[in-house]
């Protein structure tokens, strides 16, 4: 019975569990490693993201003989001149608009709250099912904007712990650039033989998911913004920057960004003119299909194959768990996880199936 593997992975819950339990007992003693670990976690995770957007570039620098100290250099050049130019030429615009909008904030909360009192003046003009629906309708737009509320209050929060560590992101960026090969050797030298090769094989699958989703997830969100911006300038849509730059953000937010990207707009629109909402309805739905069954399948392809009920659910236990932070490592942890196990069980198989032939 001790061989069955169901036996062995409940022991192995079990140990598990004690193991946690134990830990929780004595996490005074672990407190100061995780204050050192959540004071370099953001720095390192930027520096990372960074690290992954502009590999590329240093690999094809590489490709034709130029040193990595030089390889570096201009990616650092470079990156400075991409902020100079967003700085430059998006910064002023992005400013106006935002003082626009904090301007006209006062008219629109009351536009906002005349169109909720006509409505409610009129309920007894329309059909029970109708107000059946409102009250529904009401009450999930509550608890929407309450999830939304703490969901913006934690990314604040963040960006405002962020910036305390800003400092240490080009020393990560800077040293991964510089070292990035010696990590996988530095860990298998550990391990020898099969051990070593299934290693090798594990971490280069964590790297590839990991790569394939920050570049491809930042591409799909610039495509779907560049697609947006372009629809909103020809409709004619207020404050276009400002809703393009939010959804670039949200975006990277499988399935349910898009639909958070797509709500301000929706206001936006109803106050500027009614009529207005079924264009920016028709915008929407021309980049959330553009993005389906063209820009996402042909960057992403099948390498994270993660059914889309699986995401929403993880976004959603995530986001109640850890906030927004959680929502946007919530899809890569798990398909870092998903590309371990899947080792795990292949070297598994591989074992039980030298054993058969052994015997």
């Amino acid at each position: 019975m001790t061989r069955k593997a169901w036996f062995q992975v409940g022991i192995g819950i079990l140990l598990t569990l004690l193991i946690i339990k134990y830990f929780m007992e004595i996490n005074w003693l672990f407190e100061p490693l995780l204050i050192i670990a959540k004071t370099i976690f953001v720095p390192l995770l930027l520096g990372a993201v960074f690290f992954y957007i502009f590999e590329p570039l240093q690999r094809i620098l590489e490709k034709y003989k130029m040193p990595r100290w030089g390889s570096i250099l201009t990616i650092l050049v470079t990156g400075a001149a991409i902020i100079w130019l967003f700085f430059s030429f998006i910064g002023p615009p992005v400013v106006e608009q935002v003082d626009k909008l904090a301007r006209n904030m006062p008219t629109l909360a009351k536009e906002i709250s005349s169109s909720t009192e006509y409505v409610l003046q009129h309920r007894d003009d329309l059909p029970p099912q109708v107000n059946e629906w409102i009250d529904k309708a009401a009450n999930s737009v509550q608890s929407i904007a309450l999830v939304f509320g703490k969901l913006v209050v934690s990314f604040f929060q963040s960006l405002v712990q962020t910036a305390f560590t800003l400092i240490l992101v080009p020393f990560f960026f800077i040293f991964m650039l510089k070292d990035h090969e010696k990590l996988s050797p530095f860990i298998t030298q550990f391990f020898t033989g099969e051990k070593k090769e299934w290693m090798q094989k594990t971490l280069g699958d964590i790297d590839n998911v990991l790569r394939t989703y920050i570049q491809g997830q930042l591409l799909i969100s610039f495509l779907l913004a560049l697609i947006m911006f372009i629809g909103y300038k020809i409709i004619g849509l207020e404050y276009t920057l400002l809703l393009v730059i939010f959804a670039f953000f949200m975006n990277v937010i499988p399935f349910i960004g898009p639909w958070i990207a797509f709500t301000p707009a929706l206001i936006i629109g109803f106050l500027q003119d009614p009529i207005m909402v079924v264009w920016v309805s028709l915008v929407t739905l021309i980049a959330q299909q553009t993005d389906s069954n063209l820009i996402t399948p042909n960057v992403m392809g099948k390498t994270l194959d993660i059914h889309p009920l699986t995401v929403i659910t993880i976004i959603l236990a995530a986001g109640n768990i850890a906030g927004f932070l959680g929502i946007l490592l919530a899809i890569p942890a798990y398909a870092v996880g998903k590309a371990i196990v899947g080792n795990i069980y292949e070297r598994r198989q591989e074992i039980k199936l030298a054993a058969t032939k052994n015997v």
